[in-house]
């Protein structure tokens, strides 16, 4: 027991005189990079989302305030095999990270072992023990403990490396999550889109098929011509002929959304045929400026994190330019009989530090320290891409979806007009002041206008859910 006391105050001695000493963490010293010049500033694009200062909330697609679309979102969160991968590459990140934690604390390893035989330093302990050299059983039962002295930040470094390899895998994890969300929303809004581009149809196909039958009981009374009733119901056809490709399309937007949701075609989500209307915002898009996008980006804060990263491992490999200092100690027993391991004559302990060192050929160290110091060069000129990147798209599809907010206003008055014309070219046709082909031509007017009114509504919805996705979605979880 004295022997191990001894070994107890050796350790801590060594260790407490140690500690002064490690102070010094070599390699670069990590600080964000400044983001470009302007790259904080309000965003250039003058949208109407852009009059509201905040950041999108990080379940966006709630402000469509539809039961039905937070409904898919929660259950492709829940089954998409994408983000279930991305949850399991963060837990092997937090798990690597542990380990270099354990780097900071003295490793030990308990060894017990038997022997039959006859070698030097089993005739030594049979001298010890007043026997003669013989093949016999040798008995060991050892404790160990190794401390490495962090004097040049080797271990400190390698914990820094892994924490923010940590937070990268889980900003990844928020980019799958923020596309997921998209991607669903996305599928929804084209089912929803194309059941009023259908209806749409459907109503023009009503309209141009009454139409017709008028035209062709005007020809019944004698007030029209053959030509004309073919006019109209070849228009009527026309309008028919619309109806098969936009049903295939929402077909097609359905099982998009059973892909999403982790469902086969044959369980894909019948309910959501039901929906006829585009979702429709219930507030502005919340933007913020600048800043605020490069911070809320999940690509943006991955390429971030992997430069930190990058950064801290030349510190590690820096490190290796330098002795190595480890305190070990052990303590047991050796013996050719198991009583003999508790007498003092079976004792066995020491204590002392061991040093090792790279010298004087650091050749390939310093080739390690220049392949690091070229891997955080490439990470920082891969994190200033996406930061371009990311403030190229939030523009763009501002721009986008600004440019058609005008346009969907534009076709509103369009369809207005077409409306009013048409109401009014019937009424002169049954007065006899116009022709049956003005009310065709007026007919063909207001079916188009419908269609573009439609086919914006389904493009604002998808412009709407491109912008959240630029805007990064708003996830901002920390590991």
């Amino acid at each position: 027991m004295n022997a191990r006391r001894r070994l107890s105050r050796a350790l801590a001695a060594t260790a407490l005189a140690m500690t002064a000493l490690t102070g010094c963490v070599v390699g670069p010293k990590y600080a964000v990079p400044a983001p470009p010049a302007g790259a904080a500033a309000p965003l250039a694009t003058a949208a109407p989302a852009a009059a509201d200062p905040a950041a999108p909330p990080d379940a966006w697609w709630r402000l469509y305030a539809d039961p039905h679309l937070d409904a898919y979102v929660a259950e492709a969160f829940a089954a998409n095999t994408d983000l279930k991968a991305a949850e399991d590459n963060l837990s092997g990140a937090r798990a690597v990270l542990q380990a270099a934690k354990a780097g900071r604390y003295p490793g030990t390893t308990l060894n017990s072992e038997s022997v039959y035989g006859r070698d030097p330093a089993t005739d030594e302990i049979l001298e010890i023990g007043g026997h003669k050299p013989e093949s016999t059983w040798l008995y060991e039962d050892t404790f160990q403990v190794s401390y490495e002295i962090d004097l040049f930040g080797r271990v400190r470094r390698a914990v820094e490396a892994s924490r923010a390899d940590a937070q990268a895998t889980a900003a990844a994890r928020d980019l799958v999550k923020t596309t997921v969300a998209a991607e669903t929303a996305r599928a929804y809004g084209e089912v929803c889109a194309l059941g009023a581009q259908l209806a749409v149809a459907r109503r023009a196909f009503d309209l141009t098929t009454r139409e017709a039958q008028i035209t062709h009981q005007r020809r019944e009374a004698g007030s029209g011509t053959q030509f004309d009733v073919a006019r109209s119901e070849g228009l009527a056809a026309q309008a028919r002929a619309a109806i098969p490709p936009l049903e295939g399309q929402r077909r097609a937007a359905l099982f998009q959304l059973a892909a999403v949701l982790g469902r086969t075609p044959a369980n894909a989500p019948e309910e959501a045929l039901a929906c006829e209307t585009p979702p429709r915002l219930t507030a502005l898009i919340p933007v913020g400026d600048g800043a605020d996008l490069l911070r809320r980006r999940p690509d943006v804060r991955e390429a971030e994190r992997r430069l930190a990263a990058a950064t801290a491992r030349v510190g590690v490999v820096t490190a290796d330019l330098y002795p190595r200092v480890a305190l070990r100690g052990f303590y047991g027993g050796a013996a050719v009989t198991l009583a003999d391991l508790t007498r003092n004559a079976g004792l066995i302990w020491g204590v002392g530090p061991s040093i090792s060192w790279t010298f004087p050929n650091q050749a390939g160290p310093r080739a390690r320290v220049r392949q690091a110091q070229a891997g955080a060069s490439a990470a920082l000129d891969g994190f200033d891409s996406v930061v371009l990147r990311a403030l190229k798209e939030a523009e763009q599809t501002l721009a986008i979806y600004s440019a058609e907010l005008d346009r969907r206003q534009a076709l509103g008055e369009v369809q207005a007009r077409a409306q009013e014309a048409f109401r009014l070219v019937r009424g002169d046709l049954e007065a006899g002041a116009v022709s049956p082909l003005d009310v065709l031509v007026a007919e063909q007017t207001l079916i188009g206008a419908n269609a573009a009114v439609a086919q914006s509504d389904a493009a604002l919805v998808q412009d709407q859910i491109a912008v959240f996705k630029a805007l990064g979605g708003g996830w901002q979880r920390q590991t």
